[in-house]
């Protein structure tokens, strides 16, 4: 079953088109790396697929409900990291999700108890009781994470979570997302300026100008984009030159 489905997708803005008829899938459970240059049209796209945007024309399901029709049940069926952070500064990081976790009608035990798998991996117990806005950028990243996951939701949208986070707490963030989608089926729609994180996904498309230019797995736009080559270390330079052509090493006088 498809997660997401999206169909001649159109976004324009008077007369600039920053969406062009692009079409993709993301099947449920799967890991889906959206890549783009600024101005690709990659944010809008999302801002779109999180039914903060609404759409010039074309169609947008997600887990079989129509954007249109069907919006409020997307939202409570999605999660999402944002690049700017959407918390208080001047609550405690406790309050914060208190305080989120109620907006889905969880009761304080009930967000404890959904908080509680994340003190360990993301290092949470030093930093409760302290004020959001006193945090750094990597505290912040993992705090909204947990927050874009109090509701347990079924599709996680990641736009440049690890921005911010030291390769420790990158790892563990990833480690932990792993097993979590693999335990809950939780599909992750991830974008990110991190390389080494798109080879992880199952499924990549890259944007360019509003249009898709490639969807494909990450083995296949490797295969289609880099060719091998060898390298030789030691050896003179007649030796090497006969090994690679089978003629002799000229040498001209300069």
């Amino acid at each position: 079953m498809a997660a997401i489905e999206v169909r001649d997708l159109v976004k324009t803005y008077g007369q600039h088109q920053a969406v062009k008829g692009i079409s993709f899938d993301v099947d449920e459970g799967e890991f889906f790396a959206f890549l783009g240059e600024n101005g690709a049209g990659k944010s809008t796209t999302i801002n779109i697929l999180c039914t903060i945007l609404q759409k010039t024309s074309g169609s947008v399901s997600i887990l079989g409900h129509d954007i249109d029709a069907e919006a409020d049940a997307i939202r409570r069926s999605i999660g999402i990291v944002f690049q700017n952070s959407v918390l208080d500064d001047r609550l405690t990081v406790a309050q914060n999700l208190y305080t989120r976790g109620s907006y889905y009608g969880l009761s304080r035990k009930e967000t404890a108890a959904r908080v509680e798998p994340f003190r360990g991996p993301f290092d949470l117990d030093d930093i409760l009781g302290q004020d959001y806005g006193t945090l750094s950028g990597g505290q912040r990243r993992r705090v909204d994470i947990v927050r874009a996951l109090l509701h347990q939701p079924r599709i996680l949208f990641l736009d440049e979570p690890t921005t911010g986070l030291d390769p420790r707490s990158r790892r563990n963030l990833w480690d932990y997302l792993t097993k979590l989608r693999r335990s809950q089926n939780m599909t992750l729609f991830l974008t990110t300026h991190y390389m080494e994180e798109a080879d992880g996904a199952d499924h990549v498309v890259i944007m360019d100008k509003g249009s898709v230019i490639e969807d494909d797995t990450p083995a296949n736009l490797k295969a289609k984009y880099t060719r091998p080559r060898q390298v030789w270390v030691g050896g003179n330079m007649d030796d090497v030159f006969l090994a690679l052509t089978g003629k002799e090493f000229e040498h001209e006088g300069i």
